[in-house]
């Protein structure tokens, strides 16, 4: 299919979001967050401003925008408006933390109210991702989506890119003498969980390529006329003379070379060299938040080749009426 970059801006910026705001949300409802105005109130910011530039840009792919709300009523049948449901949902708790964190309470840990709070930005967050990733994951009628491999990794992407993030902000805040942070800008919990995502999102990602490229046709030319019996069934005449929509949008083809080499990219710029990053930063801790700037620059060029890739690889059922052999 045909990469709508306003899509893509939102499946990485608002991912990017809500993982950091899931991250946060885990570690006040675990008590394990350090209790203080500026070390939240500044990831709680960011996280919500990722996500509200995320849905923003998802508006630009409508045919109008300014009826985007009403996708919010079929949250019955369509995972499109029960995102956009448990995107709304999911500001209550961040209204919560923000009143929480205005009332300057000087307790040593989070009270329960605020764990709540914590506990509800967590599923909030996980439950917008997942409902993103189902309104691909759920079309049958385009096979390189309809896997159990594409919201693992919608889910992982986000988790590691709001890592990422979250590492950038403790890094600059442990410089700046804010808060009492560790050398490197993190709780080790916290960095360790950055790592283990890395490494999860990448085994999903190949697991979810391998699929793909190894996967049966889902139908062919002669399984959708049902003429397979009389031999090889080929177009004798294109249905148009003139691209058409259908044909731009739902007949993108990517060279295999071109495949590859973004693979390739996708892999080594969003996943490997962060974590060289990360090992750098543990040598050299002066230079924490460079590097921890490095990762989140690199991670997200990485992330965006991959969700430019997720869109182009797909082909839709639909190319057999316009002369494609299978899909």
């Amino acid at each position: 299919m045909h990469p709508a970059l306003s899509v893509i801006f939102f499946t990485t910026l608002s991912g990017a979001g809500y993982g950091l705001l899931a991250l946060l949300g885990a570690g006040i409802a675990l008590g394990w967050w350090p209790r203080g105005f500026w070390p939240t109130a500044a990831p709680l910011a960011l996280g919500t401003v990722l996500v509200s530039i995320g849905l923003l840009a998802s508006t630009a792919h409508l045919g109008q925008p300014l009826r985007a709300w009403r996708a919010l009523s079929q949250w019955r049948s369509s995972w499109l408006s029960r995102e956009g449901v448990a995107s709304v949902l999911t500001y209550l708790p961040v209204l919560a933390l923000f009143t929480g964190l205005l009332s300057r309470a000087e307790t040593p840990h989070w009270p329960l109210p605020l764990r709540v709070a914590g506990a509800l930005l967590l599923l909030g967050a996980i439950a917008t991702v997942f409902c993103t990733a189902r309104i691909y994951s759920s079309l049958r009628t385009i096979p390189a989506w309809h896997n159990a491999w594409v919201a693992p990794a919608y889910l992982l992407f986000a988790a590691y890119s709001g890592g990422l993030w979250l590492w950038l902000l403790g890094a600059l805040q442990q410089r700046s003498d804010a808060i009492e942070w560790n050398h490197l800008g993190l709780p080790p919990w916290l960095l360790a969980g950055v790592v283990l995502c890395a490494m999860l999102a990448t085994l999903v990602k190949l697991l979810y390529w391998r699929h793909i490229d190894t996967a049966a046709p889902l139908a062919s030319a002669e399984s959708a006329t049902g003429l397979g019996g009389f031999g090889t069934v080929s177009a004798f005449e294109r249905p148009h003379t003139e691209q058409n929509y259908i044909t731009k949008e739902m007949g993108f083809v990517l060279a295999r070379r071109h495949s590859t080499q973004l693979r390739v990219f996708g892999l080594v710029a969003g996943l490997g060299l962060p974590l060289l990053c990360i090992i750098a930063a543990i040598t050299w801790l002066s230079l924490t938040p460079a590097l921890a700037l490095l990762a989140l620059l690199l991670g997200s060029l990485g992330i965006f080749a991959e969700r430019w890739l997720f869109f182009a690889e797909a082909r839709h059922v639909v190319n057999l009426y316009y002369g494609a052999p299978r899909i």
